[in-house]
């Protein structure tokens, strides 16, 4: 049945309905305090690679928003120019290489890390399909993204253990990103690059050949990190601590959906090849983004030794000053970060020294590796556990025994494929004893 209103009755109606939106029992009652508008915050982001999927973890399935923020994202290319962005207020975060953090603040600059989120090299140095020797390298061409980048530390660290002086016998060129270098390969004008997923497996499935996998060398080093000033961590430490708190969980996110966390890789790397997107979320995201996402200490005193020859001021610098550990320390001691795994901290402690590998020294062959893992899966003694960053067997020992100074158990069960108990290399599989 219809009913037709007259006007004077439909302007009665609305004014009723009208009314009622201020009665006591409505959705917002008038003394009910209002929703706060989100703050707008510029966080730029300094590569297309695997290593940025946190922050676009954390974006995409809007936990910025839920600790109040509308963040947006900034592509700069550059890491150089991707701190001075910051230096300029241009952007408030970043994501980007620790290098170009750690020379900025050689230079005068109040920029520093507050979260490590790649504490490792994660590259992989590709070669053209005829050399099969390092020294064969000599007199060849070889490609990084850019000089001084994490890139150039790489190549140069691996020149070097093989008794190679860069620039002397192997000439180093900048290409500016990944696709660049890989096309440079592809197209015979260089004869090596520093390569990082997804850019590996498409360096592989072309045929060339992997010389050196820098994640087997276990070397701490800064690789990837969030940066902002010390301005802004004075003047405003709660946008500091909400973007810490978003990020973590964030983390936790990437490491517990792969499902959901492979679909928005693919929209960032563009690419929906699966075997590309599965070598990232596994090698990047669960072996080396750390649940814990503290800065390298250690990593950045290397990265100072290598500077030393370059600047003076390295030579005096300490690993702290370059970092602000002030949110991490309070969202880990909170317990925050555990109750989103509900389970034990997944980093270990950084307390205990960790050697660093030497020339001298060799990463086990992948035959000792597919042992190990054999092994491990066979104990029925102990229980297998694959290296993560920040692990050292005295770490280990503590986690699991509440006593680091049984680390030799853990090396006795390891000794067929642990020939130093020093040197544990991130992705390594070994038996913890019970």
């Amino acid at each position: 049945m219809h009913i037709r209103l007259t006007q004077r009755q439909s302007w009665l109606v609305s004014l009723f309905l009208l009314a009622g939106a201020f009665l006591p029992g409505n959705a917002r009652s008038a003394d009910s305090t209002p929703e706060r508008p989100l703050e707008r915050v510029t966080f730029a982001y300094s590569s297309l690679s695997g290593n940025m999927a946190p922050l676009w973890i954390t974006q995409e399935r809007g936990l910025f928003r839920k600790y109040g923020l509308d963040v947006q994202l900034v592509f700069i290319e550059s890491g150089s120019t991707t701190v001075q962005s910051l230096i300029s207020k241009e952007v408030a975060f970043a994501q980007m290489a620790g290098a170009g953090v750690v020379q900025s603040r050689l230079r005068g600059s109040d920029v520093v890390m507050i979260a490590g989120v790649v504490n490792t090299l994660t590259f992989k140095f590709f070669v053209d399909k005829n050399i099969k020797q390092p020294d064969q390298l000599k007199g060849k061409i070889v490609a990084v993204t850019r000089f001084g980048s994490s890139t150039d530390f790489a190549l140069r660290y691996a020149l070097e253990r093989y008794g190679l002086t860069p620039e002397k016998d192997v000439t180093i060129l900048q290409g500016g990103n990944m696709p660049a270098i890989l096309a440079g390969l592809e197209s015979g004008k260089v004869q090596g690059a520093m390569l990082s997923a997804p850019f590996t497996l498409k360096a592989k499935n072309l045929g060339f050949r992997l010389m050196a996998d820098l994640q087997m060398l276990g070397l701490e080093y800064q690789h990837t990190g969030v940066a902002t000033s010390q301005a802004l961590i004075k003047s405003r430490p709660d946008l500091v601590r909400n973007v810490m708190k978003a990020y973590v969980e964030g983390i936790h996110y990437y490491k517990t959906h792969r499902a959901e966390s492979l679909a928005i890789l693919a929209k960032y790397l563009k690419t929906t090849d699966p075997d590309v997107l599965s070598e990232v979320y596994e090698d990047v995201g669960l072996k080396l983004t750390a649940a814990k996402p503290y800065p390298t200490l250690r990593g950045i005193g290397i990265m100072l030794r290598e500077l030393a020859g370059a600047t003076g001021k390295s030579a005096a610098a300490r690993p702290e000053d370059f970092v602000d550990l002030t949110f991490i320390k309070e969202l880990d001691g909170s317990g925050f970060i555990d109750r989103l795994y509900k389970t034990t901290p997944v980093v270990a402690s950084r307390e205990e020294p960790r050697a660093i590998v030497t020339a001298k020294e060799k990463p086990p062959s992948p035959v000792d590796k597919t042992k190990s893992v054999a092994t491990a899966t066979s104990a029925a003694a102990g229980q297998g556990y694959t290296v993560e960053p920040g692990d050292t067997l005295s770490g280990l020992a503590r986690k699991h025994y509440g006593n680091a100074l049984q680390w030799e158990k853990i090396f006795q069960a390891n000794k067929a494929t642990m020939k130093n108990p020093d040197y544990i290399y991130v992705g390594q599989t070994i038996i913890i004893p019970s």
